[in-house]
C-alpha cells in the first residue's frame, strides 16, 4: 500500500516539518478546488502556470468568467471533460512552518479504490461536504476507509458556505451530524471549518463573511495538527527486499527501514526463523553509516552468515512482531469480481508474495450505520472483516501499531490485478497452537505398498460432458490391474460433506474447497484418487493443484459442447433449467471457466467413453502414476 510517487515527492521535498494529507468526500465537494486554491493563495502559481490556468478555465471551467482553481490539480483529459477526479493527484508545497504532500483523491464510488491508495499514506484527512448537500453516504465511506486505514486527524471542510449564504445554523447542523457519525471511528481530532474554496473563505485567512467563526483557518490548523510525535519510537522492522551478492565475499541484505532504527554492532533477529545475528556493517551507494531510521534505503551486512531470504523481515530482539499464519484483518474490495471465502488468492505482505484465502467472512460493515451485515460475499467497494490464512507463516503488526507491517494488498492469480488492501487486526491463536504432527509413515511409504504412485484425477467439465461415466471406466480398469483407489463424484459429495451447500457461486467455491481437501487426505493414504466435478471456477481447480506436489495433480478436461450436453440431458437437468426451476446452472446462468492447459484433454464427440478412458490411463502411465496395464 506504498505509494512510490508520494515518496518521490517526499524525498525532494526541503528538510522541515513534513504532513502528507489527503483530500475526499463525495463528488463535486469541491476538493480539487481547495488545493488549487490552497497552491494559489500560498503563491506557489508560476506566472506562466496562472496563464495557463486562465485559458484552461475559459475552456473547461465551471466557474463563469472566475478562475477555476481546481483545473490545477485535475490533469486527466477525462476528468477535465467530466468535472470528476479519477486518479490520485500528488501535490507538493510548502509555507514559511512546514511542508506538505497532498492527494487529491476521486470522489466517485467507483473509483474508492483509489481514494484507499491516497489514504493509505496520510497523515491527516481534509474531508469536504457540500454545505447544501450535507453528510451523505461517500463521506461516510471514505471517513471509515480513513479510520482503518490508521487516519487520525480530520478536518472537516464544510464548503460552499457561500451557497447557503454563510448560513451558521447550516454548518453547526452539519458539523454536529458528522461528529455523531465519527464518534466511534477512533480519530483524535475532528475540527470542523466553515469554507468556501472558490472564493478563500476560511482558507488561509478568516473570512469577514463568517464573523461568527471563532476556529482556526483551514491552513493553519494544517500547520499545527501534531502528527510527528505519533510516529516515534516505534520498533526497527527492515522487511529484505534483495539479498545481495555481488561476489563470494559480499552477502549483504537490501531494503528500506519502515520503522524504529538501526545502528552498527545492533542485534537483529529473522522474525519468522528467530535466527539471530549483529549489524556489521549499514552500506549505501554514497557509502557506509553508523545508523539509519525508517524511510532510509541500505543494505544491512550481518556478522553471521543466516539463512535469509527476501520477503524475510528482519527485527529488534526485544521488540518482535507477531509470527502467524492465520489472522484477522479488514478487508476493503476492489474488484467487480466478488470476493469468495475459501477461493485463493496472492497477498503481498511488506516484500514478501504469497498464497492466501479467506476462511471466513465474519461481517460487512455498513458504511451508514457501521452495522455489522452477515453476507457471504464482498461486492466492489465493500468493508468487510474476515479470517485469512497463509500458506506459510508471516511476520506482521495490528495494523493500528505499524501500518507498514500491518497493511498488505490482495491480487487475483489469473488476471494479477489487485483486488482488494487489507489492514491486520490480529493474529489467530490457533495459527500459532496448531502444529503439524510428524508421523513415522508418510505418503511415500503408503504408495510404495501399493505399487503406485498418489495422484489426484481432476475430471472437469460441464453437466453432462461424460466425466462420471468417464471416471467409472478409469477406476474400473485400475481396480481390475490391481490399483487402489477411490472415486469423489459430485453428486454423491453432496449427499454427505457438502449436503449443507446450494449452487451460488459462493457455495461452489465452498462445496471445491472441501472436495479438495478430502482428495489431498485420500493422497496421503496413497491412493489414486478420481474426482469428477463440474468444478467451473478456474482458481478453485488450482487451489485444489496447490494442496499437492507438482505433478500430483492432472486435471482431464472432459470438453463436450453445451449444444450436446442439453442433447444428452441425462438427469433431465438443463430442461429444468431452461423451464427456470434451476437457478445458477452452469453454462446457461451460470459460467464455466475453461481450463487454460489441462494435462488431458478430451473431445468427447471425437471418441467413445472407452477410448477416451484409455487415453487418460496413458497419461498415467507417462506422468509415472502407475506402470503399464
Amino acid at each position: 500500500m506504498h505509494t512510490t510517487l508520494a515518496k518521490r515527492i517526499e524525498e525532494t521535498a526541503p528538510a522541515k516539518d513534513l504532513l502528507r494529507f489527503i483530500t475526499c468526500g463525495s463528488v463535486d465537494d469541491g476538493k480539487s478546488t481547495l488545493i488549487g486554491r490552497l497552491l494559489h493563495d500560498s503563491k506557489l502559481i508560476l506566472d506562466d502556470q496562472l496563464s495557463s490556468l486562465v485559458k484552461d478555465s475559459a475552456r473547461h471551467g465551471t466557474t463563469g468568467d472566475d478562475i477555476d482553481f481546481a483545473l490545477l490539480v485535475d490533469g486527466l483529459e477525462a476528468e477535465r471533460e467530466q468535472g470528476i477526479t479519477i486518479d490520485v493527484a500528488y501535490r507538493f508545497f510548502a509555507t514559511s512552518k512546514r511542508s506538505f504532500i497532498v492527494a487529491d483523491t476521486p470522489g466517485h464510488e467507483q473509483y474508492t479504490r483509489n481514494m484507499a491508495t491516497g489514504a493509505s499514506n496520510a497523515q491527516l484527512a481534509v474531508i469536504l461536504i457540500d454545505a447544501r448537500k450535507g453528510v451523505l453516504v461517500q463521506t461516510r465511506r471514505h471517513s471509515l476507509i480513513c479510520a482503518l486505514l490508521g487516519i487520525r486527524h480530520v478536518l472537516v471542510a464544510v464548503n460552499k458556505i457561500d451557497l447557503v449564504g454563510f448560513d451558521r445554523d447550516t454548518f453547526e447542523r452539519i458539523a454536529g451530524e458528522y461528529a455523531s457519525f465519527a464518534t466511534q471511528l477512533g480519530f483524535t481530532s475532528i475540527v470542523p471549518i466553515p469554507i468556501s474554496a472558490r472564493f478563500g473563505d476560511n482558507i488561509t485567512e478568516p473570512s469577514l463573511s463568517t464573523p461568527w467563526y471563532r476556529g482556526p483557518t483551514l491552513l493553519h490548523q494544517l500547520e499545527t495538527t501534531d502528527v510527528e510525535s505519533e510516529g516515534k519510537a516505534k520498533p526497527f522492522r527492515f522487511p529484505v527486499q534483495w539479498v545481495n551478492r555481488p561476489n563470494l565475499d559480499f552477502r549483504g541484505y537490501a531494503g528500506t527501514v519502515v520503522s524504529g532504527r538501526i545502528n552498527t554492532g545492533d542485534p537483529i533477529v529473522v522474525a519468522t526463523t528467530g535466527r539471530s545475528s549483529r549489524v556489521k556493517e549499514i552500506v549505501t551507494y554514497e557509502g557506509t553509516l553508523a545508523s539509519a531510521a525508517a524511510g532510509d534505503a541500505v543494505t544491512l551486512t550481518l556478522t553471521d552468515d543466516i539463512d535469509i531470504a527476501r520477503g524475510d523481515v528482519l527485527v529488534s530482539p526485544t521488540a518482535c512482531p507477531e509470527v502467524s499464519d492465520q489472522f484477522a484483518a479488514h478487508i476493503i474490495w476492489m474488484s467487480e469480481e466478488p470476493l469468495f471465502p475459501g477461493r485463493s488468492y496472492l497477498a503481498r505482505i511488506g516484500t514478501k508474495t504469497l498464497p492466501v484465502s479467506i476462511t471466513a467472512l465474519k461481517y460487512k460493515i455498513d458504511v451508514n450505520t457501521r452495522e455489522h451485515l452477515a453476507v457471504h460475499t464482498l461486492g466492489l467497494n465493500d468493508i468487510g472483516f474476515c479470517n485469512l490464512t497463509a500458506s506459510v507463516p508471516v511476520a506482521f503488526d495490528p495494523y493500528e501499531v505499524n501500518r507498514q507491517t500491518g497493511s498488505f494488498i490482495i491480487i487475483d492469480r489469473f488476471t494479477n490485478h489487485t483486488v482488494g488492501a487489507g489492514m491486520i487486526s490480529f493474529g489467530l491463536r490457533r495459527g500459532t497452537n496448531i502444529h503439524w504432527q510428524p508421523l513415522l509413515i508418510g505418503k511415500a511409504e503408503r504408495s510404495a505398498l501399493k505399487h503406485q504412485r498418489a495422484a489426484i484425477l481432476w475430471f472437469t467439465g460441464l453437466s453432462g460432458a461424460g466425466k462420471s461415466t468417464i471416471a467409472n471406466i478409469v477406476e474400473q480398469r485400475l481396480h481390475l490391474s490391481g490399483h487402489h483407489t477411490m472415486l469423489l463424484d459430485g453428486d454423491n459429495v453432496r449427499h454427505g460433506l457438502c449436503r449443507d451447500l446450494g449452487f451460488t457461486e459462493a457455495d461452489r467455491v465452498e462445496n471445491i474447497r472441501r472436495a479438495g481437501e478430502v482428495a489431498k487426505l485420500m493422497a496421503e493414504s496413497g491412493l489414486i484418487v478420481l474426482c469428477s466435478f463440474i468444478s467451473p471456477y478456474r482458481a478453485e481447480r488450482d487451489m485444489v493443484r496447490g494442496l499437492v506436489p507438482e505433478g500430483e495433480f492432472i486435471e482431464v478436461f472432459v470438453d463436450t459442447p453445451i449444444s450436446e450436453c442439453m442433447r444428452r440431458d441425462p438427469k433431465g437437468l438443463y430442461a429444468k433449467a431452461q423451464a427456470g426451476k434451476i437457478k445458477n446452472f452452469t453454462g446457461l446462468d451460470a459460467p464455466y471457466e475453461r481450463p487454460n492447459a489441462p494435462e488431458v484433454h478430451l473431445h468427447t464427440t471425437e471418441s467413445s467413453p472407452q477410448q477416451l478412458a484409455e487415453r487418460v490411463l496413458a497419461a498415467l502411465v507417462e506422468w509415472r502414476i502407475i506402470t503399464a496395464l
